[in-house]
């Protein structure tokens, strides 16, 4: 079925709120959900309302806290979720940690004991359009071993890059996980019935599989080998070790509706362009020579959300059935 992307929404904030979260929190949640289903993103969209409203009512994630934001340096922005949603804590930190930027030419912004934040690139995306680089790295739930090794050491820990086109739009948007695939994916594949590409895991006994089945019993592998190891890696110290998140060995799974809260952390790098005077000629440059090349266009350049949006069947009706 087609939904729109106000449909989206509002389902959404609805359930958020039934289940306990307060107007504004719920609010600022589902627009990223909404904006992760209008970019194709269904991994971090809709998949994700029914575990939100589950944990809580669990208790995993609190919907009705209210962050604290503080600057200890002048430079340095973090934002104590107290175990409820990125999103709100995110909002409540955004202006301030761009102010510092601007000030200082670049700046920290630390989101500290939050419930998973799902689609990095939606937070950065935010950064760049207030006018400032943003580079941004998350931690979850155990599921990559170290290459040569067999057992799950960090999560996907993703990595998103945003860099503003000095209109208030986009000139880049980079959004990945640093394993070769989303966890998501995975699960979907196994909900589907269907094989998974050879590459993206291996089994219990570290052999590559494609079976999802077996995969999710193993771990998955980094994107690129050592390379996106070591951007996982990377993501990991600094989600951690800046915010006092917890580490991905200790993450409980994500989805589950019991368990500790997800207690994990944001960390943010923003940079001024007008520190450069050369910057934006520079980047023009460089969006041009790809331009060049047909079919080739820098990621998420021109990117236009989708609205209406395909949605499976089943997911919209067992949401629609929790609403009542």
């Amino acid at each position: 079925m087609q939904a729109s992307l106000n449909e989206i929404e509002t389902l959404t904030h609805d359930l958020l709120v039934k289940h306990g979260a307060d107007n504004w929190i719920a609010q600022e949640v589902s627009r990223a959900v909404r904006k992760a289903e209008a970019i194709g993103n269904k991994i971090c969209g809709l998949f994700y309302v029914e575990s939100y409203c589950i944990q809580l009512e669990s208790g995993r994630v609190n919907g009705k806290v209210q962050p604290v934001v503080s600057r200890p340096k002048p430079a340095v922005v973090k934002v104590d979720a107290k175990m409820g949603f990125a999103q709100p804590a995110f909002s409540k930190g955004l202006d301030e940690a761009v102010s510092a930027a601007r000030e200082n030419g670049m700046a920290q912004l630390a989101i500290c004991h939050s419930h998973t934040c799902t689609s990095l690139g939606f937070f950065t995306e935010q950064i760049a359009r207030k006018g400032m680089i943003a580079i941004g790295l998350t931690n979850a739930s155990p599921i990559v071993a170290p290459p040569g090794g067999k057992k799950r050491t960090i999560g996907t820990n993703p990595i998103a890059f945003s860099v503003p086109d000095g209109e208030g739009g986009l000139a880049m948007q980079f959004d990945q996980s640093t394993s070769a695939v989303a966890l998501g994916k995975i699960k979907m594949a196994k909900a589907a019935g269907e094989e998974i590409p050879l590459g993206w895991a291996v089994d219990a006994d570290g052999k590559p599989t494609t079976n999802p089945e077996e995969a999710l019993k193993g771990s998955l592998v980094s994107s690129g080998g050592y390379k996106g190891w070591g951007f996982g890696l990377m993501s990991e110290i600094l989600a951690a070790g800046m915010t006092g998140g917890t580490l991905s060995k200790d993450v409980k799974p994500l989805l589950v509706a019991e368990g500790p809260p997800h207690d994990l952390g944001q960390f943010y790098i923003l940079i001024d362009p007008s520190s450069s005077n050369e910057f934006f000629d520079r980047m023009q440059a460089i969006a041009e020579a790809i331009d060049q090349e047909e079919g080739a266009r820098l990621p998420g350049r021109n990117k236009l959300d989708a609205d209406p949006v395909e949605v499976e069947d089943a997911l919209w009706n067992k949401l629609l059935a929790m609403k009542g």
